[in-house]
């Protein structure tokens, strides 16, 4: 699994000024929890980037005046103008100690109904899983090959071993709706049928003398 390293420094001043300050050099502050104690350190916006600006999950090993951490991100402030992030929090792990984290759903296969004409779509991106932590994976596969026209794929169906999954099992997260090209072919289709069926004989025609 990917882990980003962030290298930064522990964080000395605080409030509003000292936070502005910092940001004007390029640092984002930061913020480890769920261990033995709390980190406020600081280190530089590039660093995050990897870990912020994508869809992917990945680890987070952070290092610290000598001291590593290894960790998710929880959780990130950014800028309302221009998205720049502002702060960072990083959550622990531990061995022993489930953690809840969002995983991103990978879909693979051509789902039936897609060969058949219909569109898919796709309605979640993640799932909220509750795990320890050797078993955080990059993504969740969902396997879309069966899924037929008018047919879901609902969150109760994603099997995985040793994930708890918090979502409402009901909820779908991958349909193929029917295009409005197919409901015109299926509308026609009787009608074709129909056509091509041979006229039944007269009952007159067709009886026999007794």
């Amino acid at each position: 699994m990917k882990t980003v390293t962030i290298e930064g420094q522990l964080r000395t001043g605080t409030g509003k000024k000292a936070t502005r300050q910092l940001r004007s050099q390029g640092m984002v502050p930061g913020v480890i929890y769920g261990g033995s104690k709390e980190v406020n350190f600081l280190a530089p916006a590039l660093a995050f980037k990897p870990l912020v600006y994508t869809p992917e999950f990945q680890l987070a090993e952070i290092k610290v005046d000598g001291q590593s951490y290894r960790c998710i991100l929880k959780d990130v402030q950014l800028d309302k103008v221009s998205d720049k992030l502002n702060h960072a929090d990083f959550l622990e792990l531990s061995d022993n100690k489930k953690v809840i984290a969002n995983i991103p759903l990978k879909y693979t296969g051509v789902a039936a109904g897609v060969k058949a004409g219909g569109k898919l779509v796709t309605k979640m991106k993640t799932l909220k899983v509750k795990t320890l932590p050797q078993y955080l994976q990059e993504n969740i596969e969902v396997d879309l090959t069966d899924l037929e026209v008018n047919g879901n794929i609902r969150v109760e169906n994603v099997k995985v071993e040793h994930f708890e999954i918090l979502n409402s099992p009901r909820i779908p997260i991958a349909s193929v709706v029917m295009t409005r090209q197919l409901k015109q072919e299926e509308s026609a289709a009787p009608a074709g049928a129909a056509a091509k069926t041979p006229a039944k004989a007269p009952a007159a025609a067709s009886g026999a003398k007794k």
